[in-house]
């Protein structure tokens, strides 16, 4: 048995949480604007690659980046079980970490990176970078990931884990959104393009020194607890697959990211066009969620040690069906706009804190009760999986969201953005449906 991390190496392991979160937070928010920028807001982005649609409806810059998450999608199971069998003195999550945090950093910012004049240069460019950038984020994310299980080998320290790093990602959250506005100020002395570079590098370079301390600091051998013996990549996955609590669990968590996508990408137009607000409070809407999130993480920890994860995960699933609705409702509730808009900052915190604490924990409960069945080692193969439902829910939404912006999206006709408020609200009750299938464990709360 490992002895049990100290409070200090959950705050460095934490710490590459919140790198690896900064140098993915522009490709996963801005890639678009980047590339197919907003009119008449001061991105005076000149053209990248080819606009417009070039096939159905569908735009290069979005069939790139669905297809560049559903190929990362695809090499996770294979990244998982190379990790799962390394080998080495450094530690086996620790060596696939240092081999993949560089280049991910590098490609971080060199999608950001047009080479040419030529349209058709920088999209074969484009292709390759956002290919390379997935594949080695993938490299990070899950040894990163995998750890949690192995230095949680106790159930209060997954749930301390899990908290330490939901913190974490929030502040990366936090920092990414002010791009903008770092953008802004650069753009007194540069152009709009390389404004908005100089911030995306700035940002890389923060996240790369983040993402090595884990590297450089974290005791692995001492505190995690891993077992030497893993299964071939289609064993692994043939046992995943068998587990029916762990399915259970991954497809609640497809629909969960499809309806939190929905919110992220809906916010600009439920604030604009549904309350009538500035464009700006949706950067407030978002920056007050995850901060008021940081006080229910402490309300999470505990509560979760009086009911266990199932009723807290139900309750985070119930808290935006509620918000869906009262959105989607809202002309006909007797309350204010400003009064809604506020409630909903409070209910949108409280369920960000319960799908940001307590999911990761539900897994490294999974993989540690496969582990004591079995005697093999799968924790990255089972976080991989999850990686992958995840991918393929942020995909979904990023393909599904324009489609129904086009039944109207203006103040006169809001029809579209209503709409994907609906659609989102039974994703979330799709999701709680099949959650209420999980069995939650006696012991421990799992």
């Amino acid at each position: 048995m490992q002895e049990r991390p100290t409070t200090g190496q959950v705050i460095i392991y934490a710490l590459g949480q919140f790198g690896w979160a900064l140098a993915s937070f522009c490709v996963a928010n801005a890639l678009i604007y980047f590339y197919a920028p907003p009119e008449d807001v001061g991105a005076d982005f000149p053209a990248f690659i080819q606009g417009g649609s070039i096939f159905i409806g569908l735009t290069l810059i979005g069939i790139i980046g669905f297809g560049g998450r559903i190929l990362d999608g695809f090499t996770d199971p294979m990244i998982a079980t190379y990790s799962d069998r390394i080998q080495s003195k450094m530690g086996k999550r620790k060596k696939l970490m240092a081999i993949s945090v560089l280049p991910f950093a590098l490609f971080a910012f060199l999608v950001f990176y047009p080479i040419s004049d030529s349209l058709m240069t920088n999209s074969v460019w484009l292709v390759f970078v956002v290919i390379a950038y997935y594949v080695s984020f993938t490299g990070y994310l899950i040894p990163y990931t995998a750890l949690i299980s192995e230095l949680g080998h106790h159930p209060d320290d997954r749930l301390k884990i899990s908290m330490f790093i939901s913190i974490a990602f929030a502040l990366a959250m936090i920092c990414g959104s002010q791009i903008y506005g770092l953008q802004e100020s650069l753009e007194a002395t540069y152009s709009s393009t390389e404004a908005f570079q100089a911030a995306v590098f700035a940002f890389s370079c923060i996240a790369l020194v983040f993402m090595l301390v884990p590297i450089l600091f974290l005791n692995e051998n001492k505190y995690a607890q891993q077992n030497a013996e893993s299964p071939s990549l289609l064993k692994a996955l043939g046992q995943i697959s068998s587990h029916q609590n762990f399915k259970f669990f991954v497809i609640s968590d497809l629909f969960y990211w499809l309806a939190l996508t929905f919110i992220q990408l809906g916010m600009v137009y439920y604030v604009t066009l549904l309350f009538g607000m500035d464009k700006a409070d949706a950067t407030t809407f978002l920056e007050l969620s995850f901060i008021l999130s940081f006080l229910f993480y402490f309300l999470i920890y505990y509560l979760n040690k009086k009911m266990g994860k199932k009723p807290m995960m139900i309750s985070g699933f119930v808290i935006f069906i509620i918000v869906y609705a009262s959105i989607f409702f809202m002309p006909l509730i007797g309350i204010s706009l400003s009064s809604m808009f506020y409630l909903f900052v409070i209910l949108t915190a409280y369920a960000l804190a319960v799908f940001g604490v307590l999911p990761n924990v539900i897994i490294a409960d999974i993989v540690n009760e496969e582990e004591e069945r079995t005697g093999q080692s799968l924790s990255a193969v089972f976080y991989g999986a999850r990686n992958f439902m995840m991918k393929i829910g942020i995909s979904l939404a990023n393909l599904l969201f324009p489609s129904l912006l086009l039944f109207g999206k203006s103040l006169e006709n809001a029809s579209g953005v209503r709409y994907s408020v609906l659609v989102a609200m039974v994703f979330s009750i799709l999701g709680l449906l099949v959650f209420l299938k999980f069995k939650q464990k006696d012991s421990n709360h799992i």
